[in-house]
């Protein structure tokens, strides 16, 4: 499985139930990697979507642990064991997973996830949700790293890390 993630320079991913920043190219890019796929996300992070809808082109995953919650266009899970019985029990193939957050959400798949796409912007927010640092971590490898790019006066790069 994969994760796709946008951090500041602490690893802060999301302040008050919405992303730090919104950065074009990050946008553009999440949409490139996902749309085709399927991506898992909890239910404050699908609340946090335009209109609190599933994202169009992509099946949606939705990890709640209201086990009454049906969402149009999405298949709501109540673990993340469920969740991957649903996915071998549809034959799908972990290259095509996108875990998207937040928070719990990344942190419970994170130990079945080998590849980590991770927007790195270089300013520190104001953060109350955060994600591991990868740097740090011995079981995570920078594989590679784009060049710098600003927004606005926003300095970010695209990189990816590989679970050794």
């Amino acid at each position: 499985m994969n994760i796709i993630v946008s951090v500041d320079k602490k690893w802060g991913i999301g302040n008050k139930g919405k992303l730090l920043v919104s950065i074009p190219k990050d946008m553009k890019l999440f949409r490139e990697e996902t749309v085709g796929k399927v991506i898992i996300m909890g239910h404050n992070t699908l609340l946090s979507l335009p209109g609190s809808q599933p994202l169009a082109g992509r099946e949606n995953i939705v990890l709640s642990k209201d086990k009454n919650l049906k969402i149009k266009g999405a298949t709501v899970v109540n673990s993340v064991e469920s969740c991957l019985e649903y996915l071998k029990e549809n034959n799908i193939n972990n290259e095509n997973v996108f875990v998207i957050g937040g928070e719990s959400v990344y942190r419970n798949f994170l130990p079945y996830c080998n590849v980590a796409h991770v927007t790195y912007i270089d300013y520190e927010y104001a953060a109350d949700r955060h994600f591991l640092n990868l740097d740090a971590d011995k079981e995570w490898s920078l594989l590679l790293e784009t060049e710098e790019e600003t927004y606005f006066d926003i300095p970010y790069t695209f990189r990816m890390y590989k679970r050794v």
